[in-house]
């Protein structure tokens, strides 16, 4: 490819996928099928989060997920190369970023390893920022940002509806703040990825009449709400029916329409996935249903 249209490509306000399934992009020798596990994140989405994060002269950050190493090299040549550490847990991935970073002329603290654990060599940190979604806030994180520092990260559950939460660290260790309305999506820290979803198998459970459209999840507030008291259900729609599924406990639910023009959901398993996502959405709707995400806290 001519150096003009390889340029074109690398300033183009766009999301390109650098390896699937461990295979990165420039040793593929054709078509790849699979899961994206790395990518170069669209250069405005980038600052958006860097600016999110509150990033100011003389904070020290430590970023989750280096990836090709372009909004770490942002950050270098604002706040120079002693105030950036990066973790990235692909050791191909690291290497290749390493080399692009350092070609051009910066050079952090740059660990192959897992961002989850943090970085408590360098600790504390003013800023925290993520470039890969996380299913909860990792005890490390808190733990390694000086109080009043913060962290920021899109935060995905096994519904795969994802917000964007900004927190502050507070005296007693935790963490608190809001989820941004900004809409996002990153890929999933490994360690949080769901597992392989059992067989959906139809008609099985105890039946009874379902009081919420199960349309509504197909809403992404309303999902991310149901996320919440069945964090590891999974869902599948299929034949005007809307299944959930929990792979650890065999918990499911069958949600179908009936003859009177209601929905029936039949359910089967320890939890009662139906009802407690219910119970979050009448919850939900109570209060409003309002479309921004609230608080969170860790």
């Amino acid at each position: 490819m001519p150096q003009h249209e390889w340029l074109a490509l690398v300033y183009a306000d766009v999301t390109l996928v650098t390896q699937v399934d461990g295979v990165m992009a420039g040793d593929a020798t054709g078509a790849v099928a699979g899961s994206p596990t790395s990518s170069s994140t669209r250069p405005s989405l980038v600052v958006r989060m860097l600016e999110a994060a509150e990033i100011q002269e003389g904070d020290k950050v430590l970023e989750i997920g280096t990836g090709t190493g372009y909004s770490t090299a942002l950050m270098c040549q604002r706040l120079g190369n002693n105030a950036v550490c990066s973790i990235e847990h692909d050791r191909v991935v690291a290497g290749r970023a390493r080399d692009a970073i350092t070609s051009a002329g910066y050079a952090p603290t740059l660990v192959q390893g897992d961002g989850l654990l943090g970085y408590a060599e360098k600790a504390p940190y003013d800023r925290l920022i993520s470039t890969c979604a996380v299913r909860t806030i990792p005890q490390a994180w808190p733990e390694q940002i000086r109080v009043g520092g913060t962290i920021t990260t899109p935060m995905s559950g096994w519904l795969h509806e994802t917000a964007f939460a900004h927190l502050t660290v507070m005296e007693d260790g935790s963490a608190t703040g809001r989820l941004l309305a900004d809409d996002l999506y990153f890929m999933t820290a490994r360690a949080h990825v769901p597992p392989p979803r059992p067989p959906l198998v139809k008609g099985i459970g105890d039946a009874r009449n379902a009081k919420v459209d199960p349309a509504i999840l197909e809403r992404g507030t309303a999902l991310w709400i149901a996320q919440l008291p069945a964090p590891q259900a999974q869902i599948a729609w299929g034949e005007n029916v809307t299944f959930l599924v929990d792979a650890g406990t065999g918990s499911r639910a069958e949600i179908r329409p009936d003859t009177a023009g209601g929905w029936t959901v039949l359910q089967h398993g320890p939890v009662r996935l139906w009802d407690v996502v219910e119970e979050a959405i009448e919850t939900w709707q109570g209060a409003g249903a309002r479309t921004n995400r609230g608080s969170a806290s860790r």
